[in-house]
């Protein structure tokens, strides 16, 4: 075999650029053409109006005498509820965040369950709701938790029979040619279903002769058909209709103290106060410099009961309600050092005065503080006092004395 000759060669190459070209033309087209297609996609997708952020509801709060379960209100979300015992669930138990913003259900509340709704009591009697727990009375005849039992009895004691207003026609009804009468809540049947009577029952001396729990605070007054609780002068009750609670007569400026006293609110009511310093003794004088405390002017250089005289004196009022429960922390005093100057090192505490007889103690509750506790209860109405000192020393030398006089207002009642 000849090999080719130059020509031959010169021509295949040529052939191979041609092809080569072809090719490099096709893919820069190709090139051109995703370009082109990428550009127009970026176009359309950067004029597209922004996606919304997930859809978000408003926050949900735990229903009162209930909890909540669930913080995340975003689009999809739930959150879940539940009563505490004693309550029952009303609205949604599970409650979902929709895309419109809004949630799923209604809002749920909690009621407080009546151990009445189901009717408990048996042949007539009558419930009556009490603290946690009801109670059946009922008709002469009947006896027993659920009056499930016969019994022959006198008229109960805690029947109003004296009083009209707190008596009741029965509602009667003829059912399967017997006549079957009773009597609304809070009332109880006396007599015969031909000439019965319905009286009213005296909730309040009910649950006092069972020793049960108190229905009320302070008093309960009876009422055709059910009662209400009452509080002393100086106390409203509570929305709780049962508990009470002072009013505080010196922030609504409800006192008549005069212009060189101040009010202090206690238990029911108020004190005028107006503390004044000690007078001069020897080369001890004192300074007013709040309407609340006192201090020491300066002392002669060779005067040493001067310098043990209380720098300070300051005056606390105290309101406490009756048979506090012990042991109270009631008042607490500190130091603290003035800038530039080293604060002492060592303090210590003590009760120095005051018609106490022993229901307090002072102790220390940290290295620069000491607490004034309350050790045996106290019966009111009446007013203690009682004087703590605070000692400061530096280096075991003694510094300074501040003198607090503390004045406790018992109330009269134990709220």
């Amino acid at each position: 075999q000849s090999c080719p000759s130059r020509q031959q060669l010169l021509a295949t190459i040529r052939q191979m650029q041609q092809l080569l070209k072809g090719q490099e033309t096709r893919f820069a087209e190709g090139l051109r053409a995703v370009r082109s297609r990428l550009s127009t996609l970026h176009a359309s997708l950067a004029k597209a109006p922004p996606e919304p952020p997930p859809a978000s509801c408003p926050a949900l709060q735990a229903p009162a005498d209930g909890k909540k379960f669930g913080s995340k209100y975003l689009s999809g979300h739930e959150v879940h509820f539940a009563c505490d015992p004693g309550f029952q669930l009303l609205g949604s138990s599970t409650r979902t965040c929709q895309a419109n913003g809004s949630w799923t259900g209604q809002e749920p509340r909690c009621a407080e369950i009546s151990q009445c709704s189901s009717s408990p009591c048996q042949n007539g009697g009558t419930c009556v709701e009490g603290l946690n727990q009801h109670k059946c009375l009922c008709p002469q005849q009947w006896t027993g938790a659920s009056c499930q039992d016969q019994a022959q009895t006198a008229p109960p004691a805690w029947s109003v029979t004296d009083d009209p207003a707190f008596s009741r026609q029965p509602r009667c009804a003829q059912i399967a040619r017997t006549q079957q009468c009773r009597c609304e809540p809070g009332f109880h049947m006396s007599g015969t279903a031909a000439n019965g009577l319905c009286q009213d029952l005296n909730e309040c001396e009910v649950y006092k002769r069972d020793g049960g729990p108190r229905l009320c605070a302070h008093a309960c007054v009876n009422l055709p058909g059910s009662y209400r609780c009452a509080c002393p002068d100086g106390y409203v009750l509570l929305g709780d209709r049962k508990s009470c609670e002072d009013i505080d007569e010196c922030a609504l400026a409800q006192d008549n103290c005069p212009g060189d006293s101040a009010c202090v609110n206690t238990g029911g009511g108020f004190q005028c106060v107006s503390p004044q310093c000690p007078p001069p003794a020897a080369n001890v004088t004192y300074v007013k410099t709040s309407p609340f405390q006192c201090e020491r002017n300066p002392c002669p250089m060779e005067s040493r009961s001067c310098q043990q005289a209380p720098k300070t004196i300051s005056f606390h009022y105290l309101p406490l309600p009756s048979r506090l429960l012990t042991p109270t922390p009631l008042f607490r005093m500190a130091t603290a050092g003035a800038p530039g100057r080293p604060g002492p090192d060592s303090l210590r505490f003590g009760i120095v005065g005051g018609n106490h007889r022993g229901h307090f103690v002072v102790q220390r509750s940290d290295r620069q503080t000491g607490e004034l506790i309350l050790v045996q209860s106290l019966r009111g109405p009446q007013t203690i006092q009682v004087d703590v000192d605070m000692s400061e020393y530096l280096d075991r030398v003694f510094q300074a004395k501040h003198l607090s006089k503390i004045t406790l207002f018992v109330s009269a009642y134990e709220f």
